[in-house]
């Protein structure tokens, strides 16, 4: 299909206007710092949570998205049909909308996105979310039909995630590195190793956000993360490093911090086929090995909720199983020795580099220790983690946040990097996904949270917070993190 590129002189005036009628009245550009940074800046081919924080609603934008409540609300799609079976979707598209190289963004766009993301060959991390559909139809350039093989409750949500934006096909050999959307804001520069640019866009379909550029930058040293807060050199935080310096920062009129929530279970991922922990007594061991509030309180000077299972404690179906494994070092010895090993035994324990990892790690591997567990600690860029033990599977134990909203259906993957395989949780999934009434999907979501617990697939550890801080200038920002996302077209500065 041949898109028309155009860039009207006429929209260039107006908004050269625009910036000219705001300028001097409220500072137009910002600079927020991230601990991580992404491995590259194609959200629907890995699993960084940093991708997503970066272009997630600002570069790139879905059928659906997440608000900063949580909510599900229209992007691209201006508005859907489902069908009386629960079967087909129809939505249509937003008219006028392009992507960031002046290309038409239309149906031909959607089908090609989403049958990339479900291809046989496909590199999205997220791919299973995309399994249950049977075809995607281009009715008219304004006009989509997904068919479901499958009624799909969990459907418009599915479609909010990073791994479901929409992308131009002339765009994928280079979108690693110069991505192109269809958000209110383009790529314009990327210093890696320091900073991630972006630019208010003057074609944007939708309403024209209040921030001119944004400069994300890169401190993954909590130490230099204080320095360069304090001193003022950055004007947000997310994800700050250093909780122990929050007292100070709300002690000073220079400064906010938001204390919220995440969607992010921070586990001590297993690998269930790897022996010992292909026996659950040794998992149930580790379990019980493991003092969670030790590890809130020394990782993260007390920010986080312990958690039994892998599933967000603000959530209405959320069970409170943490008294599964509650801390019994001579019980986790007893296992370990019912299992055959009363010496216990030795294992990597892989730690990327976010604070909650690389300092929850040190007091986990010297939990372990106590009951004869010897955990070597292999520290790992984002990078080799991703290769090493997401998509190589080749680890022991490593600590990470799974930060993607509601994501328990990954447990019935048997070929995701903690390599759980049980049948029932995989039919059990299957049953929530065709579920739509409320009260029957919260009964399987609870009987889902209870079945990995008592399998003990992981170490289940604590619910992360949402930890920022800001100039007392900056409003907007979201408090609490429904998912991984920094959204810039809500963020501005009081005048």
């Amino acid at each position: 299909m041949t898109k028309s590129r155009y860039r009207t002189f006429a929209s260039a005036l107006a908004v050269g206007a625009s910036l000219f009628a705001t300028q001097g009245w409220a500072q137009s550009d910002i600079t927020i710092a991230m601990q991580l940074e992404p491995p590259h800046l194609d959200p629907t081919s890995a699993a960084a949570q940093a991708i997503d924080s970066v272009v997630y609603a600002n570069v790139f934008q879905g059928l659906t998205r997440f608000m900063g409540d949580g909510s599900i609300v229209p992007s691209l799609a201006a508005s859907w049909d489902i069908s009386e079976d629960g079967k087909t979707y129809t939505f249509k598209l937003h008219d006028g909308v392009t992507f960031h190289d002046g290309t038409t963004m239309d149906a031909e766009d959607v089908k090609f996105s989403l049958d990339r993301a479900r291809a046989e060959d496909s590199a999205n991390a997220q791919k299973a979310l995309f399994a249950g559909i049977e075809t995607v139809e281009a009715v008219d350039p304004l006009t989509v039909r997904i068919t479901l093989k499958e009624p799909n409750g969990n459907f418009l949500f599915n479609l909010a995630w990073g791994d479901a934006v929409i992308v131009a096909p002339e765009s994928i050999e280079n979108i690693k590195t110069s991505p192109v959307g269809t958000g209110p804001y383009t790529f314009a520069e990327w210093v890696q190793g320091d900073r991630v640019v972006l630019q208010r866009n003057p074609d944007y379909w939708g309403e024209q956000p209040a921030l001119e550029k944004a400069t994300f930058k890169f401190i993954s040293d909590p130490t230099a993360a204080f320095a360069a807060v304090m001193a003022e050199d950055v004007d947000v935080f997310t994800g700050f490093p250093a909780p122990e310096n929050l007292p100070q920062f709300e002690a000073d009129p220079r400064f906010q911090v938001l204390v919220g929530s995440t969607e992010g279970e921070t586990i001590l991922s297993t690998n269930n086929k790897q022996p010992p922990f292909d026996d659950v007594r040794v998992r149930k061991a580790m379990a019980h090995a493991i003092d969670r509030q030790a590890i809130i309180d020394g990782a993260m000077f007390g920010y986080g909720t312990p958690i039994g299972t892998h599933f967000a404690p603000h959530h209405p179906a959320y069970v409170d199983l943490t008294g599964n494994s509650a801390y019994d070092p001579e019980q986790a010895k007893a296992l370990l020795a019912e299992a055959g090993f009363p010496d216990g035994f030795e294992t990597t324990l892989h730690l990327p580099p976010p604070s909650y990892a690389r300092r929850g790690g040190e007091i986990i591997a010297a939990q372990l220790a106590e009951v004869g567990i010897k955990a070597e600690i292999i520290n790992v860029e984002w990078a080799q983690w991703l290769e090493t033990v997401f998509k190589g599977k080749d680890y022991g134990l490593t600590i990470v946040s799974h930060t993607e909203p509601m994501d328990i259906g990954i447990y019935a993957r048997p070929d995701y990097y903690f390599q759980y395989d049980n049948p029932e949780f995989q039919k059990l999934m299957e049953t929530l996904n065709a579920t739509t009434d409320e009260a029957k999907r919260t009964e399987l979501l609870q009987q889902a949270q209870r079945i990995i617990a008592e399998d003990y697939v992981n170490g289940y550890l604590f619910q992360l917070a949402a930890l920022s801080v800001a100039k007392a200038g900056v409003q907007g920002l979201w408090v609490n993190a429904p998912t991984a996302a920094t959204d810039l077209a809500a963020i501005s500065w009081s005048e």
